[in-house]
């Protein structure tokens, strides 16, 4: 299964915005929408983790699909409400556009004992 990783800064003030907001995502009121969504992109697995660092929070995120630019271009394109939703939170606490399209991180190291 095709997977990437990659982290976004969390503007300053923003990280316990981005905690309630994964938080309604995973365990809360959005769920059912937040979980529509992803079917609809074809990602099959999504975590999310705050990570401190001297230059401020980050936000680290793992993302399985078969399509990986296919489950980006549907979250960064879709008019449905949710999805709406989210690309405004991304932009707001992280000041990234996910409408103007998400560069798939170039990976440059891939350990599996089991290989």
């Amino acid at each position: 299964m095709p997977s990437v990783g990659f982290a976004v800064p969390v503007l300053p003030g923003k990280t316990d915005v981005d905690r309630d907001a994964m938080g309604s995502c995973w365990k809360g009121e959005r769920r059912a929408a937040y979980e529509d969504a992803r079917r609809r992109a074809g990602v099959t697995k999504e975590a999310v983790w705050i990570q401190a660092t001297p230059m401020g929070d980050m936000a680290v995120i793992y993302l399985e699909a078969d399509d990986l630019e296919a489950a980006f271009g549907t979250i960064g394109g879709s008019g449905e409400p949710f999805d709406q939703w989210f690309r405004d939170h991304v932009q707001d606490v992280h000041g990234v556009s996910l409408a103007d399209g998400m560069p798939i991180p170039e990976l440059i190291l891939d350990f599996d004992s089991e290989v």
